[in-house]
This record gives C-alpha cells, sequence and structure tokens, in this order.
C-alpha cells in the first residue's frame, strides 16, 4: 500500500532546501573578507602589470 505524504510539508521541505543552496552559494560567491579581497585584487594587479611588462613594441 503507498504511504500517505502531506504535500504541504513536502513542498516546504522543497523550500527549505532550495533555500540552503542558495545560502550555500552565496557564501561562495559573497562570503570574501575585504582583506581576502584586496589580497586578490593585489595579486590581479601584479600578475597584469607583469604581463604587461613583458609585451614587445612593435
Amino acid at each position: 500500500m503507498a504511504e500517505i505524504v502531506n504535500l504541504r510539508t513536502v513542498r516546504k521541505r522543497k523550500a527549505r532546501e532550495d533555500d540552503a543552496a542558495r545560502a550555500e552559494q552565496n557564501r561562495i560567491l559573497f562570503g570574501r573578507t575585504k582583506a581576502e579581497k584586496t589580497q586578490s585584487r593585489a595579486e590581479t594587479e601584479l600578475a597584469t602589470r607583469r604581463l604587461d611588462s613583458h609585451k614587445r613594441e612593435d
């Protein structure tokens, strides 16, 4: 015999799981500290300057 399922609770459980997944994704994307952002920006600028300094003029 089939198990009786309350659709309202299933819908709420799915919404909670979706919210948790979205929160995890946002923590990955936006969860960096100011120091980490500054460090990353400095590394990117340094790499860009090094690359530009090795370009040859035609």
